[in-house]
């Protein structure tokens, strides 16, 4: 069996050109999970050939607008082209609070546009959901399993957002650590021991620190570069996946600062500056290289 990762979105709340928002699709041989669901992820889904209908599971981080202004539009597609009503209730997992409950209320500006479509097609269901909304758990705690995988939730300090997680995916491949929004912090040492893969939110302080007084409160609550290097290290995480890039680079320079960040911190594994659609398949070998347009 082996496991795929793709950056499905590598942007912030900034728009982008070329960057969808944040996400992170995991598949195993027949299982797809999506991390997060920012803007463009059903193009980016339909990119890699993977329709909204194949979709097992969403898993979401933190209430942040620019994480989650995909799903809704990734419900409603999978139910429009759902003509059978056969799919299963798509699965999502959110740590309970403002997550879960804007999942709960998500469809509800749909409502006439989900009715005309009901009496126009004569179909009988409405979009289906299964909502596995968890407490916010001390220590990476099982939160969903299915076929040979297990999920695991695991606190992040991303305040004031409250609560955030980041996610650790189990396979039968290896194990892949997504961070989502966070400090560099303790919790995500514990949720991303032993990964093979670690996808890190990436910001260059030093980039932000230059930056009118009022700009810089993202310095708060987001990942240095610097310093995932260095917890990178002490972990000894085989490829480190640098995503939700802030400032976004747009040029070869501005890529291999990010790694130069990385290395400053220690380093030695292999960095890859994630654009949309960059993959990494595990098992991952000591020369494995990404697909995609990855650095």
């Amino acid at each position: 069996m082996t496991t795929r990762v793709t950056i499905t979105g590598s942007g912030t709340p900034v728009p982008s050109a070329s960057r969808a928002g944040p996400g992170v699709l995991v598949r195993t041989d027949d299982l797809a999970i999506q991390v997060d669901a920012g803007r463009s992820t059903v193009q980016r889904l339909a990119q890699v050939g993977l329709w909204p209908t194949e979709l097992d599971a969403v898993l979401v981080t933190h209430h942040h607008s620019d994480h989650l202004t995909g799903l809704a539009d990734l419900v409603l597609t999978r139910w429009v082209m759902d003509r059978t009503d056969g799919c299963p209730p798509l699965v999502v997992v959110a740590p309970g609070g403002p997550s879960s409950e804007f999942v709960e209320r998500m469809l509800d500006p749909w409502e006439a546009d989900l009715a005309v479509r009901r009496a126009h097609s004569g179909r009988p269901t409405r979009p289906r959901l299964e909502l596995v909304a968890f407490e916010l758990p001390t220590a990476p705690t099982e939160v969903w399993s299915a076929r040979g995988v297990r999920v695991l939730a695991g606190s992040v300090q991303h305040q004031p957002v409250h609560p955030a997680v980041g996610f650790r995916v189990e396979t039968p491949a290896g194990i892949v650590a997504i961070t989502g929004d966070t400090l560099v912090c303790d919790e995500v040492e514990a949720l991303a021991a032993g990964a093979d893969v670690l996808v890190y939110e990436a910001m260059r302080f030093e980039e932000i620190e230059q930056l009118p007084a009022h700009r810089r409160f993202i310095l708060d609550y987001h990942a240095d570069t610097r310093l995932i290097g260095e917890q990178a290290h002490r972990l000894g995480i085989p490829t480190l996946v640098l995503t939700h890039l802030i400032p976004e680079p747009s040029s070869p320079a501005e890529v291999k600062a990010f790694e130069d960040d990385i290395r400053a911190g220690g380093y030695e594994g292999e960095v890859v500056v994630a654009d949309d659609l960059t993959e990494i398949t595990l098992p991952t070998t000591s020369d494995a290289e990404p697909t995609g347009h990855g650095h």
